[in-house]
């Protein structure tokens, strides 16, 4: 689900400068790391999002576009033409789609500020490389996360080894390279996420009842609509679970684990998200809320809820 653009302006293309988003171990280091790095910086990409990647005509996009093509909304300054009326000519995947800092680091560090229109090949190069390292970006994202919520040190070791090399790998304009990593980065990040998840999870899980929302709850179920309004899900484990329009109104989900969970129009008016585990920014856009729903400090509020 392609493009992300400046909430002010639309504007996916910046300036021509090379410059990079950290070294191999800036990727970690806790509270020192840059809040920022994981986050799009479409001022310092070339719309990759808008041209790279390929969306099929449905709910999300009103029209089909395949790998490679610019999408036919992208202005000839890379921005988006119709960035303010996204949501009303039925480009919802647009405003949901994150590339955890991805765009800026293909454009700026692994091509030096090069841009996709200045030739064939370096088209090619970039439009390659850059899902690739959307991926990886997105591991490290929920590594650092995880990372501030353990106080592990042995497990703490395990993140920053993992961090330091899969941070050095995204910086291979190798498809190859990159291709390797992912496959092999996603398995190993899932272990130490788990692990963070169970100390966390061990540590605020309430005393309950045997009965109530958590008790219905479990890894990878199918909760299609299903009503968890004023829900106790705290502390509830919902890898991989499937909340498409789930009712969950007012629950109360800290430190839930929601990794992979599929919130797609699920309702979270006035949930508690505080201290929830492995939530990506994307899983949040993908669902409804409003003011009265409390988020953790490293999400923000999508901007459709308003």
């Amino acid at each position: 689900m392609p493009l992300t653009v400046d909430p002010a302006s639309g504007r996916t293309a910046g300036p021509r400068s090379g410059g990079s988003a950290g070294g191999a171990s800036g990727a970690r280091r806790g509270a020192d790391a840059d809040e920022t790095r994981f986050q799009s910086d479409c001022a310092r990409c070339v719309a990759l999002c808008c041209s790279a990647l390929a969306f099929s005509r449905g709910d999300d996009f009103a029209h089909e576009k395949p790998a490679g093509k610019p999408c036919r909304n992208l202005d000839e300054n890379l921005g988006c033409s119709i960035h303010a009326v996204l949501l009303e000519r039925g480009y919802r995947g647009c405003t949901v789609f994150e590339c955890h800092g991805a765009g800026q680091r293909v454009t700026q560090e692994t091509f030096g500020g090069g841009d996709w229109r200045e030739g064939e090949g370096l088209r090619d190069a970039m439009f390659a490389v850059f899902p690739l390292v959307r991926q990886l970006h997105e591991v490290l994202w929920l590594l650092t996360e995880a990372r501030r919520r353990t106080a592990d040190r042995p497990l703490l070791r395990r993140i920053d080894a993992l961090l330091d090399r899969v941070d050095a790998q995204a910086a291979s304009p190798s498809v190859a390279v990159l291709r390797a990593a992912v496959e092999s980065s996603r398995p190993a990040a899932g272990e130490l996420l788990g692990a963070v998840s169970r100390e966390v999870r061990r540590a605020h899980a309430p005393r309950r009842r045997a009965s109530g929302a958590w008790s219905r709850v479990e890894p990878r179920g199918a909760y299609l609509g299903t009503d968890f309004s004023e829900g106790d899900l705290r502390a509830v484990e919902l890898r991989g679970a499937l909340l498409i329009a789930a009712k969950l109104r007012g629950a109360d989900l800290r430190w839930a684990d929601l990794l992979g969970a599929d919130l797609r129009d699920a309702e979270l008016h006035g949930a508690d998200l505080r201290h929830v585990l492995h939530l990506t920014q994307p899983q949040l856009a993908a669902a409804f809320g409003d003011e009265t729903t409390r988020l953790p400090d490293s999400l923000t509020r999508p901007r459709h809820w308003n």
